[in-house]
């Protein structure tokens, strides 16, 4: 089990430590690399507002439509309140060019937070399963939302998530494979890494980013 620190947070020492010794392939990337440094985004509620108008959509797109969206509750860039986002008409919603499909998402997870279905007060006490249950419970949000939820937001540390292909991309690179694993086989990779499985997946976006100027990593 990974050692939590006081903030519920846990130890990049420890997990990379870990990794070394558990998957010294690996171990050689981290060195490669340099420091676990993932980001944190401090608003769970925001984020997943966020994940929802960024479905589908590149960059710059999605921070277009970002910014009109917040612009039609406030001059300040907050996130709407629950309340404000099931006041929002469709009329407004097309303005800012958000979809109809998208809207019923966002105010399904304004009803989830307004309910307390979804209690973001409660999530650090849950465990990983359930946290994935309550997240993907929300029409829009799916698996992979709910495990960048979990690393990013959380920081927790043990999440594989096996269905997104920059994490099996990198596990090509860097062991070397001759195609794409499987989700099952990236399960098998990462296996090792565990209880510091989100350490290693960063690790693997990693490895990405550097293929594009380092090919032979």
């Amino acid at each position: 089990m990974a050692r939590m620190q006081q903030d519920g947070a846990f130890s990049p020492e420890d997990a990379l430590g870990h990794l070394r010794a558990a998957d010294p392939v690996l171990g050689s990337l981290i060195e490669r690399v340099g420091p676990y440094n993932p980001p944190r985004r401090p608003d769970p509620y925001t984020a997943l507002l966020r994940a929802i108008l960024f479905q589908q959509l590149a960059g710059p797109a999605a921070n277009a439509i970002q910014k009109r969206f917040l612009a039609l509750y406030s001059s300040d860039g907050r996130a709407p309140e629950p309340r404000e986002i099931l006041e929002t008409t469709d009329e407004q919603f097309r303005s800012a060019g958000v979809s109809r499909q998208k809207a019923a998402y966002l105010r399904d997870l304004a009803l989830h937070v307004a309910d307390g279905r979804l209690d973001f007060a409660a999530l650090p006490s849950l465990s990983d399963d359930e946290i994935v249950r309550q997240v993907t419970a929300v029409k829009g949000l799916g698996e992979w939302s709910a495990h960048m939820f979990l690393m990013f937001h959380l920081g927790r540390p043990d999440i594989l998530p096996v269905g997104d292909l920059g994490v099996r991309h990198g596990m090509r690179l860097t062991y070397r494979l001759p195609e794409l694993p499987t989700p099952a086989q990236a399960k098998e990779i990462g296996a090792p890494w565990a209880p510091y499985r989100s350490v290693g997946s960063w690790y693997m976006w990693r490895a990405v980013e550097a293929a594009s100027t380092q090919p032979d990593i």
